[in-house]
């Protein structure tokens, strides 16, 4: 069976058995903060404006997140942000949210892809990073990259703590549980999507999400917030029964950030 047939299979019994959903909506306040969104107007694939991320960091604001650490993309292919590009659009945004007298917390670190790129920054530059000098990175959605160990190991080596972006929304680690606690004994942070106990990404997704918080694996969880249809995603999640067991499991670092 191909991977979009079995992905086709899982999504037709899940709709036969949708999952269980909370009677009360968890409280997301307390998260305090979320670490991973894209709120830096025009310099990636999330907001396109000022104007759109002030919308959606009012509807952040709604949902009882008063702190959020914005992490645009910088990939050597596609988002070649630096520093000062994230720094600059990061206090036209809190410009604007002060002008309308929002008060949430913005800051911003980057969300890094693994290449080869950045595994020569990691000597060379200082990197952006939020709380406890994490670094939050991502990688190919294809095949792990050849180089992953090896830029884990310098980032530790450096001072860096990796945390790893949405490990649920990996294909060819969804049946390879052990990977995941492999990383995580080697102190590797794994940040799970929000959005994936909705299913949001795939039924395949969800499954993991759901395998990684019954493990104890989870010590992040982010937004990864792009556009307001990520937002309407997130006002039902917060009825899911995984999303409650891992706000009161008291292994989230969120907010201590």
């Amino acid at each position: 069976m191909g991977y979009i047939q079995l992905l086709n299979k899982l999504e037709f019994f899940k709709n036969l058995f949708p999952p269980k959903k909370l009677s009360n909506p968890v409280d997301l306040s307390v998260i305090k903060c979320d670490i991973h969104s894209h709120f830096i107007p025009a310099i990636d694939d999330g907001s396109k404006s000022v104007e759109n991320s002030v919308e959606m960091i009012k509807h952040f604001y709604n949902l009882g997140i008063k702190k959020i650490i914005t992490t645009p993309h910088i990939m050597g292919d596609f988002y070649r942000n630096t520093p000062e590009i994230i720094w600059e659009g990061l206090e036209k945004v809190r410009h604007q949210l002060k002008m309308e007298g929002i008060p949430v917390e913005l800051g911003a670190a980057a969300e890094y892809y693994v290449d080869y790129e950045f595994e020569n920054k990691i000597d060379k530059e200082k990197l952006m990073t939020f709380g406890d000098n994490y670094v939050l990175i991502e990688i190919s959605y294809v095949n792990q990259p050849d180089n992953l160990d090896r830029v884990l190991f310098k980032l530790q080596t450096n001072g860096y703590k990796p945390v790893l972006a949405h490990p649920e929304r990996y294909p060819f680690w969804f049946d390879n549980v052990g990977k995941f606690e492999s990383l995580f004994n080697n102190d590797i942070k794994l940040q799970l999507n929000i959005n994936s106990l909705a299913g949001y990404y795939s039924p395949a997704s969800r499954k993991l999400a759901e395998e990684l918080i019954d493990r104890n694996l989870v010590r992040f969880i982010g937004s990864d917030c792009h556009h307001t249809g990520h937002i309407d995603v997130l006002k039902q999640v917060v009825y899911s029964p995984y999303l409650k067991k891992l706000l009161e499991s008291g292994l989230l670092l969120n907010p201590f950030i």
